[in-house]
């Protein structure tokens, strides 16, 4: 089984929070269908760019900072 994390997240007034909520939810039912994964981890950023404001996505830097740190 591969130890892993989530990256979930929305960028637009079009997307609702509902939207970060399926994300996970359809990564934690494949990660148990498939029985490959084991997710120990869920990050997220709400109505952030994912190219414009990289510096600002907070889920995204904790996530590259845990991964750097062996996290």
């Amino acid at each position: 089984m591969k130890t892993t994390a989530v990256y979930a997240r929305f960028s637009s007034d079009n997307q609702r929070k509902e939207s970060i909520d399926e994300q996970v939810r359809a990564c934690k039912y494949y990660a148990q269908q498939t029985g490959q994964y084991d997710i120990v981890k869920i990050y997220s950023d709400e109505a952030l760019s994912g190219f414009k404001h990289t510096h600002k996505r907070e889920g995204f830097l904790q996530l590259i900072e845990d991964a750097r740190t062996h996290k």
